[in-house]
């Protein structure tokens, strides 16, 4: 598909299971933000940067009404060491047939990079802030993994 939302439009409904073994929805966000960034893969330099730098912002993003979710195609085994060995304060989400990527166009964009992550099963770098009532308030295509959180504190 490769579509992109953009501000305004309604957040495709998701649900997958967390970290911690729960199944969540978007719906469980309805009344409060969402940060849901996709990212490719767990334990690696640039997603790494991420995580931290979302952990490490996120007591004031919370302060701003909003929780952090993180997805990508890996399973939970993975996700859990990725989240104890980084201390990571947020759920992540798992997504191993990428239909969550997709829907929210992170998986199959165009471009050659794109491209390529998508046959590797991997999706596209993206967050998108969701308002209270589910809809995308922002997005950020090119996030800076290093000060991603300071990024998503000043869209929200």
């Amino acid at each position: 598909m490769g579509h992109s939302l953009k501000p305004g439009d309604p957040a495709p409904p998701f649900s997958g299971m967390a970290t911690d073994g729960t199944r969540v929805d978007l719906s469980d966000y309805r009344g409060r933000k969402l940060v849901l960034y996709f990212y490719p893969r767990d334990d690696t330099p640039g997603c790494t940067r991420q995580a931290c730098s979302l952990r490490d912002h996120h007591a004031l993003i919370a302060s701003k009404g909003a929780a952090v979710l993180g997805v990508s195609t890996q399973g939970l085994p993975s996700h859990g060491a990725f989240t104890r060995k980084y201390g990571l304060n947020f759920p992540l989400l798992s997504d191993p047939d990428g239909a969550i990527a997709r829907a929210y166009g992170a998986l199959g964009r165009p471009g050659l990079v794109s491209r390529l992550r998508s046959a590797l099963g991997l999706a596209d770098r993206v967050t998108y802030v969701i308002d209270e009532a589910g809809r995308i308030s922002d997005v950020i295509e090119h996030p800076d993994v290093g000060d991603h959180g300071r990024e998503v504190l000043d869209r929200l």
